[in-house]
């Protein structure tokens, strides 16, 4: 269906971040597209609201069953990292729709309650007026201003905001990688901020974290021992490569010719915050990605 096309680009930005989830993104997605199939031509008055409607309302009927899972999973739950270099989810390059699809950002629309969240997005990211919004979630147009301006509150004393370039940020994380692998604690300890703070999402599924690592030394040595060892026991296949995630440089850890594990901060000078994504099930899409390419 052509018209549908034309918006999936965009039907699949707001999902994702909805969501969190690349691969239920899609699906939600491809669940509109059926349901467009189903309808006639002369009900819909403008496809971009009637998908825009679909979309969101299948996000928040997600996020209710979600919630109840992620309450249930073992360890820090972490959104799914995609690849970004050549990403169609930037319908308009802006500055707000490159923030709002780094990991940082994404994290914390985790604390936002399901309503909070899409008229936040839609209203913040995505431009929609608030008496759209009102329709799309079955609100008054007041109750959206209401919903909008406290999310933005909630989110505003939570949001460290940093500015680095990407080289910047490459430079960084290539002398972090550099003293993990040769074991150089004082170098580590270097690229790392006082108060740096580690997430790792194993999903139960293999070996992480299961609370958040706080502080520079503890951090320093959880690092250390995640890349040193796993370069010692996977010798002959272990590799690292660095890619864009969320818009920002990342680090891919192989072994065996699976992605092992994912790594990406923020920061200026020094690394503040790193997450670190193990579970196989949230590596897959990358991987899906870089097969395709």
């Amino acid at each position: 269906m052509e018209d549908f096309e034309t918006y999936r680009p965009l039907l699949l930005a707001i999902a994702y971040r909805m969501t969190g989830s690349m691969s239920e993104a899609e699906d939600i997605v491809q669940e509109a597209y059926l349901r467009l199939s189903k309808v006639t031509a002369t009900e819909i008055r403008s496809l971009r609201s009637y998908l825009s409607t679909l979309v969101t309302r299948l996000c928040l009927d997600y996020l209710k069953s979600a919630r109840v899972e992620r309450e249930r999973y073992i360890g820090t739950w972490l959104p799914e990292p995609i690849l970004t270099e050549d990403m169609n989810l930037l319908p308009e390059d802006t500055i707000e729709m490159r923030e709002s699809i780094s990991m940082a950002f994404l994290v914390l629309l985790e604390t936002l309650t399901p309503p909070e969240r899409a008229v936040f997005l839609l209203h913040e990211v995505f431009d929609y007026a608030f008496p759209e919004i009102g329709e799309i979630i079955g609100k008054s147009t007041a109750n959206c201003r209401q919903i909008f301006h406290r999310a933005k509150e909630h989110l505003a004393t939570q949001h460290q905001r940093f500015e680095p370039s990407p080289a910047q940020q490459q430079h960084l994380l290539r002398r972090f990688l550099a003293a993990c692998q040769s074991g150089d604690l004082a170098a580590l300890t270097d690229v790392l901020a006082q108060d740096v703070t580690a997430w790792a999402d194993g999903g139960g599924k293999v070996t992480a974290a299961l609370r958040p690592v706080l502080g520079l030394a503890a951090v320093a040595r959880y690092c250390l021992g995640i890349i040193s060892k796993t370069s010692r026991r996977y010798a002959d296949t272990f590799a690292v490569n660095y890619a864009e995630v969320n818009g920002s440089p990342a680090l891919l850890i192989w072994a065996d010719a699976h992605l092992f594990s994912l790594l990406t901060f923020t920061g200026n000078e020094q690394m503040h915050k790193i997450w670190i994504i193990r579970n196989p099930e949230k590596l897959a899409f990358i991987q899906q990605q870089l097969a395709a390419r």
